[in-house]
């Protein structure tokens, strides 16, 4: 069995997540006569949604029609224009759980639009942070993309070329890696180019920690949904330095039982969707085997 297991000091909820599991939670017991929904996951982690459900939380990918007494919760990832409004016409009362990072991302975007950006997502189309991004910005104007690899600026590139003033918005999980050559090769189409870092701090401290942890392993058990993209990107930073695997608990560990045993360093971190309790019960099955 390994002689050293590291925990990361970051691994699990970052503040926004965890205010808006706490606060959910909180509404249910103080609205006990209505029901409440929550249109998509609040969170990529199933065992938070099922946790959810037993308390009467109900994670829907359709509202009821005839809304009654209810309360419909704004996910983290935020959520489009036209879907709030949809979900204000079938009476609902709206609480608003977007992330304040998230939050922050779509006002930046919208004000370069405003200003006459071209803008620039970056990021992956069919994230529901993205689409809200991105349906946030087309209220003001229809002069956006969303890019996630320097290819997709290959394929906009006679758009991009028409348009001296190009803005940049940032997915709040994107890794590092990934954004600065997108970056680079936007340099070659503007004459004005203006970059919103808006990477959350708790994502950077999460992939700085994690890239440090691995160097220093010889495997890295990374926790988390595989529909969370904050945790896969820590997965595939970790799998470009040292041996990697991602798991969503620890019923997943016996798989890796030989793996495990053989390495001598092994650390964890975990996705900023991924509860205290997931990361205590993979050490616990580790340590179970010493």
């Amino acid at each position: 069995m390994p002689k050293f297991i590291n925990i990361a000091k970051s691994a699990g909820f970052c503040y926004g997540v965890k205010t808006a599991v706490e606060t959910v939670k909180k509404i249910k017991a103080q609205n006990t006569d209505k029901e409440i929904f929550i249109l998509g996951a609040i969170i990529h982690n199933s065992q938070v949604i099922t946790e959810l459900e037993k308390l009467g939380i109900h994670t829907v990918e359709k509202l009821p029609e005839n809304a009654q007494n209810a309360i419909c919760i704004i996910r983290t990832h935020g959520e489009t224009p036209e879907n709030i409004q949809k979900i204000r016409n079938l009476g609902f009362e709206i609480v608003d759980l977007t992330c304040p990072d998230v939050k922050k991302v779509q006002l930046k975007g919208v004000n370069l639009a405003k200003n006459g950006y071209f803008v620039i997502i970056i990021g992956k189309d069919n994230h529901p942070e993205v689409v809200a991004i991105k349906a946030n910005i087309q209220q003001y104007s229809q002069n956006v993309a969303v890019v996630n690899s320097e290819q997709d600026i290959e394929n906009i590139k006679e758009i991009l070329k028409n348009n001296t003033k190009i803005g940049v918005v940032i997915q709040t999980t994107q890794p590092m890696n990934n954004v600065q050559p997108i970056i680079s090769r936007l340099m070659d189409f503007s004459k004005e180019l203006k970059i919103e870092n808006t990477i959350c701090s708790s994502t950077k401290n999460r992939q700085k920690e994690a890239v440090e942890l691995a160097h220093q392993s010889d495997l890295m058990i990374v926790i988390g949904s595989k529909e969370s993209a904050n945790t896969t990107h820590l997965a595939h930073l970790c799998k470009e330095i040292t041996n990697t695997i991602h798991i969503e608990s620890q019923n997943e560990i016996n798989i890796y039982m030989d793996l495990i045993k053989n390495s001598n360093t092994v650390s964890i971190t975990a996705g900023a969707s991924t509860p205290k309790e997931l990361i205590e019960n993979v050490l616990i099955t580790i340590e179970k085997e010493k």
